[in-house]
């Protein structure tokens, strides 16, 4: 999911975790004829490099992408690896390292920008054509003199998401991915449990508008840091706008975004985006990333992906497919850093972006496995423990613990969570109002922060708190929720947020939003249904993927509310579509916790010690219809 984040003084402003481009100085314009540059690395021991600049890529459709092309300048044929990107090929070759280590590892590089960016003729459509020229373009690198015919493709976020959109259309030539922080399904990417991420504004006016302004002559900013600051000025209005279909900023730089919004995410028109169910599309090797704290694409994307080659490749003694999972932000160099927002992992929390993946095509595309380090399919960063775990299985073995919500007992402001249900109050109320919206404190901040400030109680949000753990607990895998509400209006969103509480009333966040999250009238997944008043109903929230110790002495908090604003849509409460509809009310929610709507959390807890008596004395009570490993 895209990153909602926001200006010290407004609400939303979009954090560069997607790269912004930039102009291309020293770069022959569109349509000269391409030049062959050879660069001896001074004071290193490395081959020298040659680079030819803007190389026509033919597609299908008789448009023309370009391509600067790096290789050793002796030797070959080379293995080939692919990059594609919209945010300028010169950006991306003058920011990060790993296309000058891959050709030192005797690859070549082909970095193309995408169609209607930058040097690229053709109109840029988001995602959309990317599976088709994705496809054109692998081909094309297998077929070229200098190319062995072996091909892989890496990137991360948008460079991430065009390796499985090309992937799912079966290059023949394509061997090896490593697509990282990137997507499973427009359902948790475009929209998230049914409310539509309202970053895309923010990404489209400050990455994409400033390069279509430029190519079709339209009136505007037309630099990166112009397109920022036109964008900072009018934030507080645009992530307000309503209906979402009636935002003017973006009627001339990107259409597309107007068509999205037509489509709610129940249509089967988003299919050609769609990843999940393709995987047996695809014979390359997947090296799958991503970070805890991935504002933009969230790990599910990686985690999905990955469950969904193992399964689709189970005949095979191995399905050439790996996870890692680091206590990140979104990009490259996150994962050199040793803390996520305010909370610090330690030295062992960064790698070698760059070796990894090189490892990983060394593997598959030269049978060289002298850089591939991990012993088993699975790694993951345990937070709270700060070190790494291996396993064979995602999510590894574990066993799904329920974790009840009860009302605040007597004289009590806060309900209580835990492995028993408690005597307090059998509901629990609070209250929605989009014109006043319950937000994020960190909406501009990115990675982990301490939550208290919000969590001091009031008419929006309701908390509940389990009791100070006696050892530590550890869970791993794909944590769940299933929330019984009843509500007076034809529709809710209802957000349960889960936080690592420590002694001293430090309360950390244990994801980024929009895996916790579920618009009520499409609880169903695939058809929308309004909301009867006084009724009560059962939303799930399936899919939490986290891996955090909670310390002895710590507690677990939850926190329920009908917004997390500005990260993703408002839900008017009316039951008109917000991509349609200005009109809003209040709602009054309410969490059913009575024996007969036990609404919990359910915890994949991966130290978990069988009790003698389950669910006497405080131990947990294991879900029996859930079999261990962290299923749904």
């Amino acid at each position: 999911m895209m990153v909602a984040t926001g200006a010290a003084a407004g609400i939303l402003a979009h954090a560069a975790a997607r790269p912004p481009a930039s102009a291309e100085p020293n770069v022959p314009a569109a349509g000269t004829t391409p030049t062959v540059n050879t660069l001896a690395r001074a004071a290193t021991a490395t081959p020298p490099v040659t680079t030819e600049f803007n190389v026509p890529v033919l597609m299908r459709d008789g448009v023309v992408l370009r391509a600067d092309i790096l290789k050793p300048e002796t030797g070959g044929p080379f293995p080939t690896l692919v990059y594609r990107t919209p945010y300028g090929k010169t950006e991306a070759e003058t920011s990060h390292t790993i296309f000058r280590h891959a050709v030192e590892r005797g690859y070549a590089v082909v970095i193309e920008d995408v169609r209607g960016r930058y040097s690229s003729d053709g109109d840029f459509n988001a995602y959309f054509y990317e599976g088709q020229d994705g496809l054109d373009t692998i081909e094309w690198a297998a077929k070229q003199p200098w190319s062995n015919g072996a091909v892989g493709t890496f990137g991360l976020s948008y460079p991430g998401a065009v390796e499985w959109l090309a992937a799912v259309e079966r290059p023949p030539h394509l061997k090896a991915m490593v697509p990282a922080m990137t997507f499973s399904t427009p359902r948790n990417f475009f929209y998230s449990g049914g409310t539509w991420d309202l970053s895309w504004p923010a990404w489209i006016l400050e990455n994409i508008a400033a390069d279509v302004r430029e190519k079709k002559g339209i009136a505007g900013a037309r630099t990166e840091d112009e397109a920022r600051a036109e964008y900072q000025k009018n934030e507080a209005r645009i992530v307000s706008s309503l209906p979402l279909s009636g935002l003017p900023d973006l009627r001339g730089v990107a259409p597309w975004y107007y068509t999205w919004l037509e489509h709610s995410p129940d249509d089967p028109w988003w299919n050609w985006a769609e990843i999940r169910g393709k995987y047996e599309r695809t014979n390359a090797a997947v090296l799958n990333l991503s970070g805890w704290y991935d504002d933009e694409y969230g790990p599910e994307g990686a985690t999905t992906n990955f469950s969904g080659l193992v399964a689709a490749r189970k005949a095979e003694a191995d399905p050439r497919t790996a996870l890692v999972l680091g206590p990140w932000e979104h990009g490259v160099g996150a994962t050199a850093r040793t803390n996520a927002g305010e909370r610090n992992f330690g030295a062992e929390a960064a790698i070698d972006y760059d070796s990894l993946v090189l490892g990983w095509l060394d593997l598959y595309l030269k049978n060289d496995a002298t850089g591939w380090k991990l012993q088993k399919r699975v790694r993951y960063f345990l937070m709270g423990e700060n070190a790494w775990h291996d396993a064979d299985t995602w999510p590894p073995p574990s066993h799904p613990v329920l974790y009840f919500l009860s009302g605040p007992p007597e004289g009590a402001t806060r309900g209580v969570v835990g492995p028993n249900r408690t005597r307090g109050a059998a509901t629990t109320t609070f209250l929605s109002d989009p014109a006043h919206p319950f937000t994020d404190p960190y909406g501009a901040a990115p990675g982990a922060h301490d939550y208290q400030k919000i969590q001091r109680g009031g008419r929006d949000s309701v908390i509940y708190d389990s009791a100070a753990l006696d050892s530590d607990l550890d869970v791993a895998g794909r944590a769940s929720a299933e929330i019984y509400i009843s509500c007076d209006a034809p529709d809710a969103d209802i957000w349960v947020r889960l936080y690592d509480v420590a002694p001293d009333g430090t309360s950390f966040n244990l994801m980024s939003p929009g895996l916790d999250v579920q618009r009520a009238s499409l609880r169903s997944g695939t058809t929308r249904q309004l909301l009867d008043p006084g009724k009560s109903y059962r939303i799930s929230i399936p899919n939490m993927p986290m891996a955090n110790r909670f310390l002895a002495g710590h507690r677990l908090r939850v926190q329920i509310s009908g917004e997390f604003f500005p990260h993703f849509s408002r839900n008017l409460h009316t039951g008109e579509p917000d991509s349609d509809s200005p009109a809003m009310r209040t709602a009054t929610i309410t969490i059913l916790h009575d024996a007969a709507h036990p609404s919990r959390i359910v915890l994949p807890i991966t130290n978990w010690t069988p009790p003698e008596h389950p669910g006497q004395g405080g131990k947990p009570v294991v879900r029996r219809d859930v079999p261990p490993g962290g299923g749904k």
